[in-house]
């Protein structure tokens, strides 16, 4: 299923694309949702999503092009056509986070509670676009039998979109997909417990997509590589690591979530 394609008349649009944005536009969404509770003002929020779309998506993509760096100096008119795969999720983790703590700091904003309100929708984005690799035929595992796959109960299309090039592999961007749907129920839920205190949200989606991560990692036969090591996986065990430690920092020293004032702002009508 290589580089399906939507056609409106005249008008080709990647259904990689297609995907990448219905995940932005959902996780929108919920933060605006979310962040309308806390009385944010729309000109920040609205801000800050924008800002955190346009530099995470710069971000994945370059951290891409800097672990296939033999290949885009070769083919250097490659590096923009991101329509063709090739944005990494943990560049655009990076990009996201620091835009995100620079618009906070900026705006004199509690960070840990913006991470709260933002990450639940980060991990359904995550979820939705991950169905772009599936329709790009990239990001699977390894070799499998057709016989496996409909063991898995899979719908017949995502076993034929799995045949690639003569061969059947592992829909690694269905499992990944699917526990970040988990992992964002778990998170709403995590949120809705009484005794949850400011930034155990945050820290569950570092502890929760790390380990989902470094496991999917290793299905995985395109690995971005550090040496003979997988960086993601490596990246993976820090975020956990970070998680953990966030948590129980958060947890011991941090307001309950629901009662620690909502969001502090130094000016209440910060662009």
């Amino acid at each position: 299923m290589d580089h399906m394609t939507l056609k409106i008349g005249d008008l080709i649009i990647p259904l990689y694309s297609i995907c990448i944005f219905a995940g932005i536009l959902s996780a929108s969404a919920i933060i605006s949702i979310e962040a309308k509770k806390y009385k944010l003002p729309k000109n920040f929020v609205a801000n800050l999503i924008f800002y955190a779309v346009i530099f995470g998506i710069l971000g994945a993509r370059i951290y891409y092009v800097i672990f296939n760096l033999d290949f885009y100096l070769v083919y250097p008119f490659e590096m923009y056509k991101v329509w063709h795969g090739g944005l990494a999720i943990h560049g655009g983790m990076i990009a996201g986070l620091l835009t995100l703590i620079f618009n906070c700091k900026k705006h004199n904003i509690k960070i840990l509670k913006m991470l709260d309100i933002s990450l639940p929708g980060v991990i359904l984005a995550q979820a939705i676009g991950r169905w772009g690799n599936f329709f790009n035929g990239e990001a699977h595992g390894g070799i499998v039998t057709r016989q496996f796959l409909e063991k898995l109960h899979l719908p017949e299309f995502i076993i034929n979109g799995m045949h690639i090039k003569g061969n059947y592999y592992h829909p690694t961007f269905l499992y990944e997909s699917f526990f970040c749907v988990i992992g964002l129920f778990v998170m709403l839920m995590l949120r809705n417990f009484k005794k949850t205190k400011t930034g155990n949200t945050a820290a569950l989606y570092f502890i929760w997509y790390g380990t989902l991560r470094f496991f999917i990692e290793s299905f995985r036969t395109d690995s971005l590589m550090l040496g003979s090591l997988k960086a993601a996986q490596l990246v993976s065990i820090l975020m956990v690591i970070a998680g953990i430690t966030m948590y129980i920092i958060t947890y011991k020293k941090n307001p309950l979530y629901k009662t620690d004032g909502a969001i502090k702002l130094e000016n209440k009508k910060a662009d």
